[in-house]
């Protein structure tokens, strides 16, 4: 029966809905002729006309709870005396966007307005209703439509928010407290112009607790401030947290965490170590780096707090001397620019001053203040001595690290020693230390040679360290030494040696040679470790015969191409060494390339395949592998040849082996074509057209020599090494073109290989000369 009754309701009520519906349009489109005539009648003279529509105040307060539906308000027309009327309601909140079903008139004959549910005022301050009159029997209007605007009133139910939970600033030290640290602001979304939406401020902390509090905040503004001077030293970083509350009821509250970080300045002056210095010069000549003074300073490292700056007060009148700071240590660098007389400048005495590079600042009584504070000084006292013509070392101190390449038979290092007044006397160079006996030095040109391997547990090596003396003899009467110190690292100082910018670099084939500029940077640890010294690799001969120094800047040199070559790679060494005596091997990999537009080489093509160094080592131990096999097949198996011994050829040799020698056949029928058969995954063409490519990529002719013709440094075309051959002018190619004694060799397999496709027939023998084996 309850079940019956709630559809019957349900019923009613949605044909009660359709039915006021509809009658809301007919009533709306009534209206709207009405408005027009009302629109006429508005033309006419004005006259006063009593009101017809009275309403109540209708209330609605956000976040309400209920129980709904719940009473608004009523609304009344006087038109409804003696007749049977119907209220209607209509639009947002009604039966339209947003908030559609939220109000609606429950007694439709008195205008009784009711709402449905919780309202949100910040997303819904105030909603446009229209009211209408209607005959109920009818329908038909009795009156103009009532548009009515309906606010929502505002309870505090939203806390000020940040934009942010956290802020992360920086001031410096000196930062003075009548300009603003930093301003915050937090917005209240409840009803501006009330108590609900009045946001305040507070430091509700204030991290790390000092004699009293640093920061202040404006409580209106939000705007943070500084009461008192900031100390680096006692605290170089605070954490604040702010407060914002609102003035409503109940009082709503939120924070927000302000990171001040404390950037030291200058309010701790550089001094010097001593009060005076003590020098001893040599007349005639300038001197570099003579004296380094040290000063302390207790701000932080590398900043224009801790910088120095150092100036010669008194006693540069000649402006003999100069003065700069070294950025790595912050001491001072004094250089004698023009050379001292003995007799007109036997003694001298200089007043140097330092400051920092950012003015000094104080802190009186919590007020910063910027003061020009007197500069420090230091005394040096300068004796100048008669010219001694000694050899020196440059550098005093060469400092090297443990390399690779340094195996017996290589070339170590060139440590050169000079006459101060630049003369020619010769030198004579000899080992004062080496305990272990691993170096041994040429007399004459000062050029070090390993001896010996490296030994990291010899008991002369102390903390990786072993230490070398070379000492260089005049030849005067009485004669003159002077002494160079090597320092050996054998441990890896890598992070302190000069690297070059660039190893490898792209350079376009043209017919004017331009210098190359190669470039040397300073390591992170000590980013002014310029100016640097650069050489060629002693033991790079052939590099010599091909490259040649020109100027040397600050951090570059000039690298010279002294003659023509076929595009292809090549390895350039160095040896760089800083103002700090370190010295370091590098290598330079120059490209030379053809450039279509003469800026950039041109790329290779997509299917060009590069054989990797795994590769290439792999590849040269089986060739390596497979001419020992065929001189040992020779040997045995050929009864015609002369039993020799075979000598390998050792790293940094140069060998000579016969092959075939009075063997009348040609060199394919040989021992090495037994092996043939073995390596036939080898490409006949792609070796023909490797050799053709090397041979039209040659411009020696046939009086060329070896040494004249062949750079080691060349990388020729596809070939995994870099190899010489000597061959007899009178045996050729069929076609031809090998009319000369220089070219690059092929490995033995290859040369079978060549023989088996008929591209050389020789009876002759073959000398070859092995590089990098």
């Amino acid at each position: 029966m309850t079940s019956l009754f709630n559809k019957v309701t349900a019923t009613n009520s949605f044909s009660h809905d359709v039915e006021n519906f509809s009658l809301r349009r007919a009533v709306q489109k009534k209206n709207t002729q009405l408005i027009d005539s009302y629109q006429l009648d508005s033309l006419r003279p004005l006259r006063r006309t009593k009101r017809t529509w009275v309403i109540t105040t209708i209330d609605v307060t956000e976040e309400e709870k209920g129980p709904f539906p719940k009473y608004a308000g009523q609304l009344f027309n006087n038109r409804s005396f003696n007749t049977s009327v119907k209220y209607l309601i209509s639009g947002p909140g009604v039966d339209e966007s947003p908030e559609i079903g939220l109000f609606s008139i429950e007694d439709d004959e008195n205008g009784h307005v009711y709402v449905h549910r919780t309202i949100d005022r910040e997303k819904t301050p105030s909603f446009q209703i229209r009211f209408d009159i209607v005959h109920r029997e009818t329908g038909q209007p009795l009156d103009r439509p009532l548009y009515f605007k309906i606010k929502v009133k505002d309870v505090n139910d939203n806390a000020p928010e940040f934009p942010e939970e956290e802020f992360s600033i920086t001031i410096r030290e000196n930062h003075s407290e009548d300009d603003p640290v930093f301003q915050v602001t937090a917005l209240d979304k409840d009803e501006g112009g009330t108590a609900n939406s009045q946001v305040s401020y507070s430091l509700s902390m204030q991290m790390p607790l000092l004699d009293g509090f640093p920061f202040d905040i404006d409580p209106t503004t939000g705007t943070i401030h500084l009461s008192g001077c900031l100390n680096y030293k006692t605290a170089s970083t605070f954490k604040l947290l702010v407060k914002a509350y609102d003035q409503g009821t109940p009082q709503l509250s939120s924070t927000a965490t302000v990171n001040v970080a404390i950037e030291d300045a200058n309010n701790h002056p550089p001094v010097f170590t001593r009060d005076n210095y003590q020098l001893q010069i040599s007349a005639g000549r300038e001197h570099s780096a003579a004296l380094w003074l040290q000063v302390e300073d207790e701000d932080s490292p590398y900043t224009p707090a801790w910088r120095a700056k150092y100036t010669i007060i008194k006693g540069n009148e000649k402006e003999q001397f100069t003065i700069e700071t070294d950025p790595d240590t912050n001491e001072g660098i004094l250089s004698v620019i023009k050379p001292l007389s003995y007799k007109d400048d036997s003694e001298k005495r200089l007043i140097i001053s330092v400051a920092n590079e950012e003015p000094f600042f104080s802190c009186e009584n919590g007020i910063v203040m910027i003061s020009s504070l007197e500069p420090m000084n230091t005394t040096v006292n300068i004796k100048v001595t008669e010219l001694q013509n000694v050899p020196q070392f440059h550098p005093p101190i060469l400092v090297v690290q443990k390399e690779d390449a340094m195996k017996p038979g290589r070339v170590f290092r060139k440590y050169l020693a000079t006459y101060p007044d630049g003369g020619p006397n010769k030198i004579r160079y000899e080992l004062s230390r080496d305990p272990a006996g691993w170096l041994s030095v040429d007399e004459n040109s000062g050029v070090l040679t390993v001896v010996k391997e490296f030994d990291q547990e010899s008991p002369y090596v102390n903390n990786s360290l072993y230490t070398i003396i070379v000492h260089a003899i005049g030849h005067d009467t009485p004669p003159q030494t002077g002494t160079g110190t090597i320092l050996l690292y054998l441990s890896d100082i890598k992070e302190h040696m000069p690297t070059l910018v660039d190893p490898s670099l792209d350079v376009c084939d043209k017919k004017e040679r331009r210098p190359l500029v190669i470039k040397a940077k300073s390591p992170l640890v000590h980013s002014h470790s310029w100016p640097f010294t650069f050489e060629l690799a002693e033991d790079s001969e052939d590099v010599k015969s091909t490259w040649k120094l020109g100027r040397n800047f600050v951090e570059s040199v000039e690298l010279l191409m002294l003659r023509s070559l076929p595009q292809g790679t090549y390895v350039v060494p160095f040896i760089i060494r800083d103002r700090r005596g370190l010295s370091t091997r590098q290598s330079q990999h120059i490209r030379l390339c053809f450039c279509p537009d003469g800026h950039a080489c041109e790329d290779l093509p997509q299917g060009a395949v590069r054989f990797g160094g795994g590769a290439i080592a792999i590849i040269l131990t089986a060739f390596l592998l497979l001419l020992v096999s065929s001189i040992l097949l020779c040997q045995f198996h050929v009864p015609q040849s002369k039993s020799k011994a075979v000598v390998l050829p050792q790293e940094g040799e140069q060998t000579f082996i016969n092959y075939n020698e009075e063997s009348s056949k040609p060199l394919c029928h040989s021992g090495l074509y037994t092996i043939q058969k073995t390596v036939q995954v080898i490409h006949h063409d792609h070796i023909i057209q490797t050799v053709d490519k090397i041979l039209n990529q040659s411009d020696c002719d046939s009086s060329s020599t070896i040494e004249g013709c062949t750079s080691a440094t060349r990388i020729a075309g596809d070939l995994p090494s870099s190899f010489r051959m000597y061959k007899d002018t009178e045996h050729k190619f069929p076609n031809g073109n090998l009319s000369y004694k220089s070219l690059a060799q092929l490995p033995d397999i290859m040369l079978t290989n060549l023989c088996e496709s008929g591209h050389w027939k020789t009876n002759s023998s073959v000398f070859a000369k092995r590089r990098d084996r």
